[in-house]
């Protein structure tokens, strides 16, 4: 891989730069616990497993998958105490970038390549843990499917690409709907599959992939 293939990386957050469910697990059950105490959802807590399963998803994807009944309204509620609980977490310390991500970020923007994020996630808490760890400033552009409104990870890509005139790239991601927003607009697709750590979709989730790393640092090597 080198340059001459692309002049900016795109990455998701969740699974790719930050370790989620260090802080994505406690503040779910805190919620879980919430909604109970106020008589929002009656039913079986979900699972840890079940509640990485959601990670990379939309808000509305989630809610269906983890409060299966709940009402619109107990659903938003559901969602907001959750990004608060997120926030809280963080803010005490908790959650991890992994290995080598603000290193490799560093040294990415310093060979000159533009780099993004474009995540699924609620706006606060996509720039609360880039903040929190020190690497906002490495970043031209921050979208998130809740600030932008757009909920298809595809069209949340075609926007940035569109508003930061990015006409080739990569999209580096863990889950099926980086693979696809990525070659749905053109990009290089770099699969996420850290050896060691928690998996939170199945090996086939990056069958199209172009690459497929198993660390952070890898991307280094193929960025050229």
């Amino acid at each position: 891989m080198s340059k001459d293939r692309g002049e900016a990386f795109i990455f998701d957050l969740d699974g790719t730069l930050f370790q989620t469910e260090q802080v994505a697990i406690p503040a779910f059950h805190q919620t879980y616990q919430q909604l109970q105490e106020q008589g929002l959802h009656r039913g079986n807590r979900p699972t840890d497993e079940q509640v990485t399963s959601v990670f990379g998803m939309t808000s509305g994807g989630i809610w269906e998958r983890l409060l299966p009944g709940a009402s619109d309204e107990a659903k938003k509620i559901a969602d907001d105490w959750w990004l608060q609980n997120e926030l809280d977490c963080l803010a005490e310390g908790m959650g991890e970038l992994y290995p080598g991500v603000a290193q490799g970020l560093e040294a990415l923007h310093g060979r000159g390549f533009r780099l993004f994020v474009a995540s699924n996630g609620r706006g606060p808490y996509v720039r609360g843990v880039l903040q929190t760890f020190g690497i906002s400033s490495w970043f031209t552009g921050i979208y998130s499917a809740g600030e932008k409104q757009i909920f298809d990870k595809d069209r949340l890509v075609a926007l940035l690409m569109k508003e930061h005139q990015v006409t080739s790239g990569w999209m580096v991601g863990d889950r099926s709907s980086d693979v696809q927003a990525g070659k749905a607009n053109g990009l290089t697709v770099i699969g996420c599959r850290y050896a060691g750590f928690p998996q939170f979709g199945d090996g086939k989730e990056l069958a199209d992939a172009d690459q497929v790393i198993g660390s952070f640092s890898e991307l280094l090597t193929l960025a050229g």
